[in-house]
């Protein structure tokens, strides 16, 4: 990537967390299909009546909390038999294939005893006798009509729902609703900038948070950071929440089980299944946050078009010709993600925060409204790695730094002698990082720490994934011959 102002026809660079390199579905980097945000304008109908549409909310998320775990809220990885505190029998924990704990729900000596659910201690009640799943201050809405039938999606949605809030964001230019992911019990909460942003609409927006047990407050945004499309809020007078329990989303596999929970259309307390169908994922997505000047604009690429522009679902915004593109390295699920599932969670077969919502691709094209846009199983979670870092960054600083690779890149296989996929070098700026370790123009890169390269947009998500300073490898091809190089990245700038 440059560092002039002047547009370029390539891609610029990119960044990723460091982290070993992970299995590939094999599959092209970027779908054919166009992509749709997971956001939806207020007032909209969710389905058609003979007089009109029914109203529903917008977008609906959960954001990463900071690695606290909740109260009771740990697996449970006792012997079968082993005996509760309260004297009776802990039913048996089953288990799968990798060992994984899974969680089962079994109407012992005690109706609705849990064993390793998040919420309640082991063998005492977590369900109500109404069917409802308890918290320490309310209920959740997980309804269980049959206690001695649950399987590992209740346990699992029990033990997350807790977490995940929903979010009503309203301005002078319109409304909508998304989902967020409780980091702290005081009442830190990350989701997505385009949440709080209205898609880049307004910097002045009032927030109020619906928890899932029933309680309100009112929040105020701590940062954002549009590069990656995250944000930390803050839930005023918010005590004893219960934050989500991070897994590391660098060792994932595909086929791993997936489990999307938010409000999409509204509809909180959604809770959705499917499995990881490719990690190192890389997609473009058209954002009206991100800041219009040199370097983000210049970063775009390919003159700031995509085919993964997204309609975020706030409607004037839109065209209004201010919208960038963002490149972000994001774990593919076919869970049922739709509009409104923006900032909520993604979690693994043990309730633990993998990724946070933010896109899904649609069959129908980048400039469909997101009241056309539904499921078609092709959905994106930001990585919880990448969560982790810049709200980490965000709540210490109130931002989040990129890294900044320095070169300008373009798409290897779009060159007619070409014979090896990955980011073409067209220029690389004088001091920069990629001239520090030797790149120039003509190499091609095909590996960044340890991830595959297949086009500039997988080098710019990459790198962007990175704080600014970071080390990383490099492999590239020069002439032929493959070549590894040492990076230190530099910062990226508004």
């Amino acid at each position: 990537m440059s560092d002039s102002n002047t547009p370029d026809p390539h891609t610029p660079d990119a960044a990723v967390p460091p982290r070993p390199p992970m299995p590939d579905s094999g599959a092209p980097s970027q779908p054919t299909a166009s992509t749709t945000p997971l956001a939806q304008p207020a007032g909209q109908g969710w389905y058609a009546q003979p007089h009109g549409q029914q109203p529903y909310g917008q977008h609906s998320q959960g954001p990463d909390s900071h690695g606290q775990h909740a109260p009771g809220a740990a697996f449970s990885s006792q012997p079968a038999g082993a005996v509760a505190d309260d004297g009776h029998a802990r039913p048996h924990d089953a288990k799968i294939g990798s060992g994984k704990i899974v969680a089962v729900l079994v109407a012992a000596a005690i109706v609705g005893a849990v064993s390793g659910l998040g919420g309640a201690a082991i063998g005492s009640d977590v369900f109500h006798q109404n069917g409802t799943v308890a918290s320490s201050n309310g209920t959740t809405q997980v309804t269980v009509n049959d206690p001695d039938n649950v399987n590992q999606t209740t346990g699992i949605a029990a033990k997350t729902l807790p977490s995940v809030v929903t979010i009503s964001a309203t301005s002078s230019n319109g409304g909508g609703t998304g989902s967020g992911v409780i980091l702290s019990e005081d009442g830190y909460v990350v989701t997505n900038t385009h949440v709080v942003t209205l898609d880049g609409a307004s910097s002045d927006v009032a927030l109020r948070v619906t928890t899932s047990d029933g309680r309100v407050y009112d929040a105020k945004v701590v940062g954002t950071d549009p590069i990656y499309d995250l944000a930390v809020i803050k839930l005023t007078g918010a005590t004893g929440l219960t934050p989500i329990d991070f897994a590391d989303s660098t060792k994932l596999n595909v086929g791993d089980t997936t489990v999307a929970v938010g409000a999409p259309l509204g509809l909180s307390n959604t809770v959705t299944t499917g499995i990881v169908s490719a990690l190192n994922r890389s997609i473009q997505i058209a954002s009206s946050a991100v800041p219009d000047s040199g370097e983000q604009q210049e970063d775009q690429g390919q003159n700031g078009q995509s085919p993964f522009q997204f309609d975020f679902g706030q409607g004037q915004q839109q065209g209004s010709g201010s919208a960038g593109t963002i490149s972000i390295a994001v774990i593919q699920t076919d869970a049922a993600i739709n509009p409104g599932n923006s900032g909520g969670a993604l979690v693994d077969d043990e309730g633990k925060l993998i990724g946070i919502n933010v896109a899904i691709a649609t069959a129908g094209g980048g400039s469909s409204s997101s009241s056309e846009a539904g499921s078609i199983g092709v959905g994106f979670s930001i990585p919880s790695s990448v969560v982790k870092r810049v709200t980490d960054e965000i709540i210490k600083d109130g931002s989040a730094t990129h890294g900044l690779l320095g070169a300008m890149v373009g798409n290897s296989a779009d060159q007619k002698d070409s014979t090896v996929a990955g980011a073409l070098v067209s220029d690389v700026t004088s001091g920069g990082a990629a001239a520090k370790a030797g790149l120039k123009a003509g190499d091609i890169v095909t590996e960044f720490n340890g991830v595959p390269v297949r086009d500039a947009t997988d080098l710019t998500a990459q790198v962007r994934a990175l704080a600014a300073g970071s080390d990383a490898s490099v492999v590239y091809v020069r002439g032929g011959k493959s070549f590894t190089a040492d990076v230190t990245l530099g910062k990226l700038t508004d």
